[in-house]
């Protein structure tokens, strides 16, 4: 069964910063390419940022230069800091893994940007 447990979700301050955390089930996750998507209120679900298994990365243009994605393969899980947070990065956070064609989602964390 295949598991994806995201954390470090809350309430923070804009300018502020988060880590998002998702640890992953499966003994080959160091093949798996992670992402992290989010969706707003009345929004679509959309891309964040994803890490491929060999460590390429991408970005929405929306976070370019904010956010940061990374994976510790020891570990199991996959990161996302998020710095100079604003309230349009308010959303539910999903963690995605894809392998082989097929793709999973996380349950989600919530972010709120509010002052």
């Amino acid at each position: 069964q295949v598991q994806l447990v995201e954390s470090g979700g809350g309430l923070v301050q804009p300018g502020g910063s988060l880590r998002l955390s998702c640890a992953a089930s499966g003994s080959i996750f160091s093949f798996y390419t992670m992402g992290w998507y989010r969706q707003a209120p009345g929004k679509q679900r959309e891309l964040v940022a994803q890490i491929t298994s060999g460590g390429n990365t991408n970005y929405a243009d929306s976070v370019k230069g904010r956010f940061t994605i990374s994976r510790d393969n020891a570990k199991n899980t996959v990161y996302l800091q998020m710095n100079s947070l604003k309230p349009e990065d308010t959303a539910v956070y999903y963690c995605h893994r894809l392998y082989d064609g097929l793709g999973y989602w996380g349950r989600g964390t919530q972010v709120t940007v509010s002052s």
